[in-house]
């Protein structure tokens, strides 16, 4: 299992992730998908940083880069914009039934509009 933990240091913010309790090592950005945030990650808001935590988070947790590129702002907005500000940790599976959450309200939005 996958466990990931954002800090706050007087460089910025980073983000490690740890695997079955091996050593922490950081969150690739993922700016090969998108670039949004060059200079970093962030939450606790919605912009730039954040969205780019998102979908490192989301391509991480997922290993499915189409799904994380699908769901990445809805994920930004109802997840890694609210986290604390001081610091977080959230595991894979956290990561994964936010998104499952988010996934089924998209759906159920799409299935009214059909309606």
């Amino acid at each position: 299992m996958k466990i990931y933990q954002g800090i706050r240091t007087t460089q910025g913010c980073e983000v490690t992730v740890r695997e079955d309790d091996g050593p922490p090592r950081p969150l690739a950005p993922r700016l090969d998908l998108r670039n949004h945030s060059p200079t970093g990650f962030s939450w606790a808001y919605a912009g730039s940083g954040p969205a780019q935590l998102s979908l490192a988070l989301l391509a991480d947790a997922l290993g499915d880069d189409e799904q994380a590129q699908d769901f990445y702002q809805d994920f930004k907005f109802k997840v890694v914009g609210r986290l604390p500000h001081e610091g977080w940790i959230l595991t894979e599976e956290q990561v994964r039934q936010k998104l499952t959450e988010i996934a089924r309200g998209t759906h159920a939005r799409g299935s009214e509009r059909q309606a």
